[in-house]
């Protein structure tokens, strides 16, 4: 049966070419928003109405770089390098994950991406049936891929490419399309040349797209000069990595002969602005990467770089740190860091209905309650949220025109369980 809806007396986000906002109408029929404009659409005097009276319609924000379960790590190794985080605290903590462990990780998660208005989230981790099972269980939108650390034996590397290419396979297109796959080996440092080559090639079997971690810290720049003898965006082009659709996630020390190569090969970049001051990796050349033509979005990294999993914070500070690091106070417009957090980063994981809000793309949102001191005078709804608003003003998230957050409260995820259960987990993870 057909569901129909009308949204009036709504501000919209519609991020127009000479228009941000606009006031008026939306109307949704299943999981496709139908017509958006200023005038009631004519013969839906029948359609069922919404009242949006002081609340602000957005496109769902989409967060285009992350490891879900990893929230089960938050504050368990903070305030160190990245090199000496991953190998002395989450490595050795990971090594003990469970499927359980990655179900009630992404699980807490997810509660918490989707309550902050994440609609859309990219996940590359382990144990990938237990996240596209948190994702078919709770409405939200997931671009998953099984990331594999090549650091081992031969017949262990091909364990690991075998999985990812099953799961890739298998979760393609399922929960009502929400979930779409890539392939995904982890980073230069730690794939062998010949490991990500057969990652490029399965990317070419199942016509997929590929992501990767790169050029993060300057010492990992520095190590791929010494073993490979080039930079980590010569060295992927060399594998043929670029040859397929590509994202690459930090991409925060880059000369500009490499935002060149970026630019030419129509690779996206997921700005990860708070995992990357937090583990003092640096500040990634994002004004350049945006003059020159490379799509850049944005995204929060997992919950144990972060700590938290809060997309309003990565458009801010996406606004923010490019203004204070360059001395120009239009570096980041905040028009520009939304889109970021929008468009851009549907845009970034191919996905070509997602992102704004306009006839005939898909009915994922956010209603922001604007009855608030901080969202007054009502001047620009897009500064407003850009620099004023947080994850907790979200009253009520969609996805896929499914209402799955009401009045701050999961509709799809028994909230008060998930947080026990990573709790638990994490307990049972120190015991081991």
């Amino acid at each position: 049966m057909t569901h129909r809806w009308l949204i009036e007396n709504g501000t919209f986000v519609v991020l127009e070419e000479g228009r941000s906002v606009i006031q008026g109408y939306m109307l949704i029929e299943d999981d496709t928003i139908l017509y958006i404009g200023e005038t009631r659409p004519e013969g839906e005097e029948e359609t069922f109405t919404y009242d949006g009276k002081g609340q602000l319609f957005a496109p769902g924000l989409v967060n285009t770089h992350g490891h879900a379960a990893m929230s089960l790590l938050r504050g368990y190794g903070d305030d160190l390098s990245l090199q000496v985080w991953l190998q002395e605290k989450m490595w050795p903590m990971e090594a003990k994950f469970t499927s359980r462990d990655v179900y009630w990780g992404t699980a807490l998660s997810v509660v918490e991406m989707l309550k902050g208005g994440t609609t859309t989230f990219l996940d590359m981790y382990d144990h990938m049936d237990q996240v596209a099972k948190v994702v078919d269980e709770s409405g939200i939108r997931g671009v998953l891929m099984r990331g594999a650390i090549g650091l081992c034996p031969e017949d262990v590397q091909q364990q690991k490419l075998d999985e990812a290419i099953r799961f890739a396979k298998d979760w393609n297109g399922k929960a009502n399309g929400r979930i779409t796959t890539m392939m995904s080996p982890h980073a230069p440092y730690t794939c062998p040349p010949a490991f990500i080559e057969k990652f490029v090639q399965a990317a070419h079997d199942l016509d997929l797209p590929l992501h990767t971690h790169m050029s993060e810290t300057a010492s990992e720049v520095a190590q791929n000069v010494e073993e490979y003898g080039l930079r980590p965006v010569a060295h992927l082009e060399k594998l043929g990595f670029f040859t397929r659709p590509s994202i690459v996630a930090h991409a925060v020390h880059l000369n500009d002969e490499e935002i060149e190569r970026l630019a030419a090969n129509k690779v996206a970049v997921s700005h990860n602005p708070g995992s990357n001051l937090k583990l003092a990796s640096g500040i990634a050349r994002v004004t350049d990467l945006l003059k020159s033509g490379v799509k850049v979005s944005l995204g929060t990294d997992g919950a144990a770089s972060n700590n938290n999993l809060d997309m309003f914070e990565e458009i801010r500070l996406a606004a923010l740190i490019h203004k204070g690091f360059s001395g120009d106070p239009t570096a980041i417009p905040a028009e520009v860091a939304l889109k970021m957090g929008t468009i851009y980063g549907a845009e970034s994981i191919y996905l070509e209905r997602v992102g704004r809000l306009s006839a005939g793309m898909k009915a994922d949102f956010i209603a922001i309650d604007t009855e608030q001191a901080h969202f007054l005078p009502r001047t620009d709804y897009v500064s407003h949220m850009v620099y004023s608003a947080g994850p907790k003003d979200v009253l009520h998230v969609w996805v896929n025109g499914e209402q799955v957050v009401k009045q701050g409260n999961c509709l799809t995820i028994d909230e008060e369980r998930v947080r026990h259960e990573a709790q638990a987990c994490f307990e049972g993870l120190l015991a081991r």
